[in-house]
């Protein structure tokens, strides 16, 4: 378990940095401190507690590939790859799919979703340190899941925008990875309450990781 999670770090939110195979891969950077420079940064959305910035600036330099939706490239400068879901590419010798990421059951108003569809949001499955690593982007549970294969899934679980706790857990089934990480917790946002309510009824092993700054 230790062995498969090794190289992953949480910065709390949605945002992670990942290092492995002498790369430094960061997923929605947001309030960071100081942390090492990125190789690639993937974004899954323009929402601005995962597209910052200000953030992006802190651990980009010339050589870093940025991957985002053509929303999110629009408040980004550097090298970006626009995507959308359902794409494949492979950058600095990481192979990265994206997945949809919407929405089903969580609304701003009636009939508005906070992460509609038709926004073209994404997840992110890229494979490091010999690992598919799935994460969700601000999704609920959505057929896609069906088809993905993940060795480990890193899953939101504080609800009101995204799947609850519940919700995870019905994702996990169908994922069917080795170890899940709960996010979408921390930095204000979701309790970690709802990490160990995932923890407890998950079928699958569960690893609270700490919140690094």
């Amino acid at each position: 378990m230790e062995k498969l999670i090794e190289n992953i770090h949480w910065l709390g939110h949605a945002s992670f940095r990942i290092e492995a195979d002498d790369l430094v891969a960061y997923i929605d950077p947001w309030q960071l401190g100081h942390g090492p420079q990125a190789d690639i940064v993937l974004i899954t959305h323009d929402h601005d507690d995962h597209c910052s910035p200000n953030d992006v600036a802190k651990i980009q330099n010339d050589g870093t590939v940025i991957v985002t939706i053509e929303a999110s490239a629009k408040k980004l400068q550097g090298q970006i790859e626009i995507i959308k879901p359902g794409d494949t590419l492979t950058v600095k010798g990481v192979p990265i799919e994206t997945v949809p990421a919407y929405n089903l059951t969580k609304f701003r108003s009636p009939g508005i979703p906070f992460h509609p569809k038709e926004a073209g949001h994404v997840g992110f499955i890229l494979t490091l340190g010999g690992q598919r690593i799935y994460h969700t982007g601000d999704a609920d549970v959505i057929p896609e899941m069906e088809s993905i294969e993940a060795d480990i899934a890193l899953l939101p679980v504080s609800g009101t925008y995204v799947m609850t706790a519940e919700e995870a857990v019905q994702a996990v089934e169908i994922i069917q990875s080795k170890v899940a990480i709960p996010m979408h917790i921390g930095r204000g946002i979701g309790a970690m309450d709802a990490a160990e309510q995932f923890k407890r009824e998950s079928p699958i092993p569960v690893e609270i990781l700490a919140m690094e700054t």
